[in-house]
């Protein structure tokens, strides 16, 4: 059993993506973001971060106690190396795999945050973090796009770097970008959609966090106003 501690974020999503592909049993604790669930001490003891998604694990391979497991792409790495499935085991591949794996970690995720904040949350539109992020998030489509050119997937097979970046292509309305601009990534975006495990963990929202993607002004101060002190909200 798979305890997963989730929000319906991007990189939440990536954790129902891979859990609703495998077939393993999991049960969701929600941990609402813009109430403050992640300042919980319980939650802190397995995410240290303050951040979702985070997993316990109950059945580890070795057999032994419980292990949790903190940020989205250590999840994925952990997941399917526990089931053996959507990371391959020859060298070469795996290698290309993990490269896109920290690709969405260190590039498409964070700059397409920064997007949707100056975009959509930021009391005050500035013109010019605005233009930063957008045009950083449409050179990132541009390298997703050509790599994905003759190819079904970002490493061929179905994998977890499809799992990672999805999400954070998903909302490309909001981040100001036309996929008909980028037409293999437009088609490998609606070969993911039309999964039946992608449509069965978006589903999830609607029951969990049906206003997903609106935060009142309480829940922005929660959001966006952590500091260096912040230890709650």
């Amino acid at each position: 059993m798979i305890d997963l501690y989730y929000w319906t974020t991007p990189n939440g999503h990536k954790i129902t993506l891979f859990l609703e592909e495998c077939g393993l049993e999991y049960k969701i604790n929600p941990i609402n973001i813009g109430k403050g669930d992640q300042f919980e001490p319980a939650f802190l003891r397995i995410a240290p971060n303050n951040r979702i998604p985070a997993i316990v694990d109950h059945t580890p391979t070795d057999g032994g106690e419980a292990i949790s497991v903190f940020e989205s792409g250590a999840i994925l790495q952990y997941l399917a190396e526990k089931t053996g499935k959507f990371l391959p085991t020859d060298l070469r591949t795996r290698t290309q795999v993990m490269e896109w794996l920290f690709w969405q970690m260190a590039g498409l995720g964070p700059m397409a945050g920064q997007n949707h904040h100056f975009n959509v949350y930021a009391p005050v539109k500035l013109e010019y973090a605005i233009d930063r992020y957008v045009r950083e998030t449409a050179r990132l489509y541009k390298v997703l796009n050509t790599r994905l050119e003759g190819r079904d997937y970002i490493v061929d097979e179905y994998s977890i770097a499809d799992m990672a970046c999805y999400p954070w292509v998903k909302p490309h309305v909001q981040q100001q970008q036309d996929l008909n601009d980028f037409p293999h990534l437009k088609a490998w975006f609606e070969r993911i959609s039309q999964r039946p495990a992608t449509q069965r963990a978006y589903a999830l929202v609607d029951s969990i966090n049906p206003a997903a993607g609106t935060h009142d002004d309480a829940a922005k101060k929660i959001l966006f106003g952590q500091d260096g002190k912040s230890t709650q909200p």
